[in-house]
């Protein structure tokens, strides 16, 4: 049996992905505990943004909002949503980890409604927050997420965070910047990533425990198949260490 949580994966897992020196912006939770993981680990050097303001800060333990003292903890700077948010706009942000109740084949986030009608749906979500700022601007978007096929749907009833719209050229044709868009999805089964020229959500590792079949049949839509399917690699001990005892020691995220 595993010693480890399908949270912690998903962490550990996220936490790889980011190089030193990169620059990435995240909220609260799982993102924020994997760029303090990466920090402590792989990237000593990454910048982490928070929404709020935040730039650069030596987080000393898992901040509960955007808006948490701790996230300009040693910071750069203490500034506000408008100087992170023009940042974002002007190139300099690696990566953004974001997340929402519907996520289709092209990366596409809805966290603003379930139902057709705008005025009376059937759930009322929170909506964007700094998500379609972040997706729009960043470069390369990246979610951790649980999944099943109410979640990954072959087409958001609405579009609050843009991915690749509806594939090929479409993102970059409709003015977003070239070259950016969603880059991996993270969940308790698989690693995603986006086929080049269709920008199709395609499986590129599988986790220990489950199977090609498992993936699928926990899809709303035909996923694509990179050339090589690996086995994700598991956590460390010493990430596991480092995630238990000094990021997230109460358990606010990976107790989940």
């Amino acid at each position: 049996m595993a010693d480890f949580n399908t949270m912690e994966l998903m962490i550990c897992t996220a936490a790889r992905e980011l190089e030193d020196g990169a620059t990435v912006g995240v909220g609260t939770g799982a993102p924020c505990a994997a760029a303090m993981l990466s920090q402590k680990t792989t990237a000593p050097n990454l910048v982490i943004f928070f929404e709020a303001g935040g730039v650069a800060p030596m987080i000393p333990e898992m901040p509960i909002s955007v808006g948490d003292s701790r996230t300009t903890w040693k910071a750069n700077m203490a500034a506000g949503m408008a100087e992170v948010m023009e940042t974002c706009c002007r190139g300099m942000v690696d990566y953004t980890f974001l997340g929402g109740a519907q996520i289709d084949m092209y990366g596409n986030l809805n966290s603003t409604r379930i139902g057709g009608d705008q005025q009376k749906p059937k759930v009322r979500l929170p909506g964007s927050g700094g998500a379609n700022d972040f997706a729009s601007f960043c470069w390369r978007m990246m979610v951790i997420t649980a999944q099943d096929s109410r979640r990954f749907v072959e087409r958001c009833e609405f579009i609050t965070t843009p991915g690749y719209l509806t594939g090929g050229e479409s993102r970059q044709t409709s003015g977003l910047p070239k070259g950016s868009g969603p880059y991996k999805i993270i969940t308790n089964m698989a690693v995603m990533d986006f086929e080049p020229e269709s920008k199709r959500m395609r499986i590129s590792s599988i986790n220990h425990g489950y199977s090609e079949k498992d993936v699928r049949d926990n899809c709303g839509f035909e996923l694509l198949k990179a050339a090589k399917v690996s086995e994700t690699p598991p956590p460390t001990a010493e990430a596991l260490r480092l995630l238990r005892e000094e990021i997230d020691p109460y358990k606010y995220i990976i107790g989940r």
